[in-house]
Formats: C-alpha cells, sequence, structure tokens
C-alpha cells in the first residue's frame, strides 16, 4: 500500500457551493485539456454552471473529456446533447443498462468516482456528483443541503488523477488495454502541449498559480495519495487503506459514510478499536433512500454498539460523504462508500492525506455536523426496535448477499 506523498497542496471543499465555483474556475483557465468522471451529471440549478464551463473550454479549442455513468446518468437532455456536440466535447455514457436493465450482473460494476483533472496541473477528487446541493432526483427538493466533500489538488498524484482517466477512457472506447508507456507517452505529450501553449501566450490566465484557483477556502501544503478501486489490478486498495488506518489507530476515529454496510473484515477492525480504547464515532444516513441501503446498515449496528462504537444518524438532509479522520492526522475524501458495491464492485478513487491541519479541519466539520444535525443512535433503543424493523433489516442484507453471490462476490 503506498504511502502519502509530501508536495501536494490540498483544498477541502464541503458541498457544490464551494466544490462547482472551483472546478469552473479551474476548466475556465485550462488551455489544452479537461477530463471529467462522474456518477450523475445533472444540467439543473447549479450543476449548469459546469455543463456551460465544458462547453466554452471546447469552444475555444480545449480537449474536453466527459465520462457519466450509465445508472447514474441514463441520458442528458437533447439540448445538451446538441450543445456538447456543436462544441466539439467529447462526452460517454459508460455502460448504458439497455433493455435488460441490473438483471445481467455483470452491468453492477459501475463507474461511481468523481474525478477532474485540468491541463495536467490541478485535480478534483471526492464524493460530490454534479448534481445540485438542495435537489435530489427522487426526493425533489431538500430543505437543507447535501453534506458532502471534495479535495481540490495540486503536486504529484495530479499525474495518477491523469492517468486513471486516460485508462478509463480509452479502456471504454476500444475495450483495450494501454500500456504504462502509453500513459507516461500521454503525460509528456500533455506538458509539452500546455508548456507551448503558455508559451505562445504568457499572458493566459491558465499561467496563473493553480494553487490560487479556489477562493474563500484554506489551502494546506500536505503529504497525500490517489487510492483507485477498479476490478483490474486495484480490487482491494481503498478497504485496506481504511483497516490499516484503523489498525494503527490510537485515540479517535470518526467516519462519515453514506451507504454503510462493510464487510467481516472492516466491522471486526473497528469493533477491535473500540475493544482497545479508540473512539469510534460513525456518522451515517439518518434518512430513508433506498430500501437496500436503508435495512442492511442497520442490520451491521448491533455488534458495533456492542463494542461501543457511536453511531450518529444526519436527518436534516442527505448525507453523502465518504470522509474518514483518524488520530487527527490521518484522513481521506471520496466517493467509496462502505458498502459491497463500493468496495467490490464499483470504479472508486480517494484521496488519503497525512496532514494536522488537513485532518483537523474535516474532523471540526464532521464534529460539527454530528452535534448538530446528528442523532446519536441509542443501544437500548436499538436492541428493542420493533421486530417489523428487525425483520426487514435481515431481509435486506440477505438480498445483499445473494446479489453479490450471484456476481461471484462474498460478503
Amino acid at each position: 500500500m503506498p504511502q502519502p506523498r509530501p508536495g501536494h497542496q490540498i483544498v477541502l471543499l464541503q458541498g457544490a457551493q464551494a466544490f462547482f465555483p472551483a472546478m469552473v474556475r479551474a476548466i475556465e483557465r485550462s488551455a489544452h485539456e479537461v477530463r471529467m468522471e462522474t456518477y450523475i451529471f445533472s444540467v439543473e440549478a447549479s450543476g449548469e454552471s459546469v455543463a456551460m464551463a465544458l462547453e466554452r473550454a471546447a469552444r475555444r479549442g480545449v480537449a474536453v473529456y466527459l465520462a457519466m455513468d450509465g445508472v447514474g446518468t441514463p441520458r442528458i437532455p437533447a439540448q445538451w446533447v446538441s450543445r456538447f456536440n456543436a462544441a466539439g466535447v467529447n462526452w460517454r455514457i459508460f455502460s448504458p443498462l439497455g433493455r435488460f436493465g441490473l438483471l445481467i450482473p455483470s452491468r453492477w460494476r459501475r463507474l461511481h468516482r468523481k474525478l477532474c483533472v485540468v491541463d495536467g496541473t490541478v485535480a478534483f477528487c471526492g464524493g460530490i456528483n454534479v448534481l445540485d446541493d438542495w435537489y435530489d432526483p427522487n426526493h425533489g427538493t431538500l430543505r437543507a443541503p447535501r453534506f458532502d466533500f471534495a479535495v481540490q489538488v495540486t503536486g504529484p498524484l495530479v499525474q495518477a488523477v491523469h492517468e486513471a482517466c486516460v485508462q478509463f477512457w480509452w479502456r471504454s472506447q476500444v475495450a483495450s488495454t494501454m500500456r504504462q508507456s502509453d500513459f507516461s507517452a500521454a503525460w509528456v505529450a500533455l506538458q509539452t502541449a500546455v508548456k507551448l501553449k503558455l508559451k505562445s501566450d504568457p499572458d493566459s490566465d491558465a499561467s496563473n498559480d493553480a494553487g490560487a484557483w479556489t477562493r474563500g477556502e484554506v489551502g494546506y501544503s500536505t503529504n497525500a495519495d490517489l487510492v483507485l478501486r477498479d476490478n483490474v489490478r486495484n480490487r482491494s486498495r481503498i478497504e485496506r487503506a481504511y483497516r490499516r488506518a484503523i489498525g494503527a489507530a490510537r485515540t479517535e476515529i470518526i467516519i462519515a459514510n453514506a451507504y454503510f454496510v462493510p464487510g467481516r473484515k472492516l466491522r471486526k477492525a473497528l469493533v477491535h478499536a473500540a475493544q482497545r480504547g479508540v473512539r469510534v464515532r460513525l456518522l451515517l444516513q439518518g434518512r430513508y433512500e433506498y430500501f437496500m441501503q436503508y435495512h442492511a446498515a442497520r442490520s451491521v449496528y448491533g455488534a458495533l454498539l456492542a463494542a461501543g462504537v457511536e453511531i450518529h444518524e444526519y436527518s436534516v438532509s442527505f448525507l453523502h460523504a465518504k470522509v474518514a479522520v483518524i488520530d487527527s492526522h490521518w484522513a481521506t475524501v471520496g466517493s467509496s462508500n462502505l458498502d459491497p458495491l463500493s468496495l467490490l464492485l464499483a470504479r472508486e478513487a480517494n484521496v488519503v492525506v497525512d496532514d494536522v491541519p488537513f485532518a483537523q479541519d474535516l474532523r471540526a466539520r464532521l464534529e460539527h455536523a454530528m452535534v448538530q444535525d446528528g442523532v446519536r443512535v441509542d443501544p437500548g433503543a436499538y436492541a428493542n426496535r420493533p421486530w417489523r424493523q428487525r425483520f426487514l433489516d435481515r431481509v435486506a442484507l440477505g438480498i445483499m448477499r445473494i446479489l453479490l453471490f450471484l456476481n461471484g462476490k462474498r460478503y
């Protein structure tokens, strides 16, 4: 497991209200190339600002590549199909469901990561879809904004984000495998093109310091790395990163996760941490969103509560975060939920950071959400919950296990 490397500037972005303006500013200053991957791409409300930035970049000659998932984004409006095509945006919907939908197990492997890389100089990674904070496709207007995070990064891991995006685009386009030398060549070609652009236009906005592109947010000089999860070489890297950090914890673990149904090894790691005196706090989804997500998560509460793990449910709006802070120095922000779909099937991306100021910033935001907007689960009330809820919890977990078995996975 690679260790976080030095030389990064990183900014913590909370919600689309911070994420979209930062990403749009970077796209507006692009000189040669923009690559973006997302699960949901909605052009409604504030999401339109991202679509318009991509369109403008393509019209001025920037190579724009946009990949969206076929479940999260089964289609984009006809108006935007025409606008993207006219501007020259290269866009693709990954693994459309077709007539049989999710009845085919191989289609459960989704593109769930949220990545953007601009000119090979700045990258974005997190859990935030291109979707307005105040809107949910299944529930309409929300009474409070969605709770989620992303990061803006400059430094060595930007190359890793670029390589991941290039690899995914070409694999999904021609179903072929690129060699590592191909990635290196693509990276060198991009850097050369950007330098030539800046040399020919020294007054271009692209020559501005990428670290200054985000305003109103605090930036940190940190050790960081990109951790990917795919179905080829990186099948369990994100889960191993979590387990390793949890196993090394000495004082405190805080995890905020939208879809929390951890497997046996991860559950044991949390239980053992609590038993050795580490304060373990979980901030989880408190609102009913989907049957499987809601009830399967509650089926694993018992062993955690018995070990002394604190569980807080966030219910003022939808919690969509996938973040953690351990011992106030190790932190992760990304797209990976701690459930079987994310950990065993979906393509995911997390940034891991080892930095005290950054971790303390994220910790403060999570603690505020727990205290102000969370409700702590009472172990007694959980143990005495109605039999109907117990039954539904077990049914949801059982269905999840069957579905994973049909896909060749064990939970």
